[in-house]
């Protein structure tokens, strides 16, 4: 009952709540953003993804957590969440200065992340932390491109992906040290077509 009332909490904390960081948002000192309506637009859209992406990881990792009966590794599992949600609040708020809203779709989007990470977590530690492997090797890659794609006058922006992408990868790395099953190359490929679609619908809705 307890892990119970605590997914709940974490759902509606996630979907719901204003989001504080721990740590300051990352910048470029002594640069300012300026960008075109075509730009600003792109970048909201890349934000939102990003975010959605924030949303899915509140999920997975609490999911985990919850489905863990090793009590270090549930530690190991909220303690990421945690430093999540750092992510969470960057994204949020980078989408406030755009002028932009976050996904309409992010209770869907959680609902289906939080069963992903339930599924994973079924299948046994090991295989529940290469699930986490895998998925932010995927989302490092997947911020990388967008560093490719967001405005080079973005600075804010850019910024806050590129640390992004510094965290995913030491969870990663994390993840493996701790024992990560290597996933076989059907459930990558199912887990980046997923992702595809996700990211592909979050971009405009």
């Amino acid at each position: 009952m307890d892990r119970l009332l605590g997914a709940a909490d974490s759902a509606l904390r996630t979907l719901f709540a204003h989001h504080r960081a721990v740590r300051p948002c990352p910048t470029v000192a002594g640069d300012e953003t300026a960008l075109t309506l075509p730009e600003r637009r792109e970048s909201a859209g890349l934000m939102r993804v990003n975010h959605v992406g924030e949303v899915c990881a509140q999920a997975l990792y609490t999911a985990q957590a919850a489905a863990t009966a090793d009590p270090a590794l549930r530690q190991h599992f909220e303690r990421a969440a945690r430093e999540e949600t750092d992510h969470l609040a960057w994204t949020r708020a980078r989408l406030d200065d755009l002028g932009a809203r976050p996904s309409v779709l992010n209770p869907l989007w959680y609902a289906g992340a939080f069963a992903l990470g339930l599924a994973a977590g079924r299948l046994g530690d090991r295989a529940s932390l290469g699930f986490v492997m895998e998925t932010e090797r995927q989302v490092e890659a997947h911020l990388a491109s967008h560093l490719d794609r967001l405005p080079a006058t973005d600075h804010a922006s850019r910024a806050i992906v590129a640390q992004m992408k510094t965290d995913e990868a030491t969870h990663a790395a994390q993840a493996e040290a701790a024992g990560a099953l290597n996933l076989p190359a059907p459930a990558k490929a199912l887990m980046r077509t997923a992702a595809r679609v996700m990211t592909t619908t979050a971009y405009y809705i």
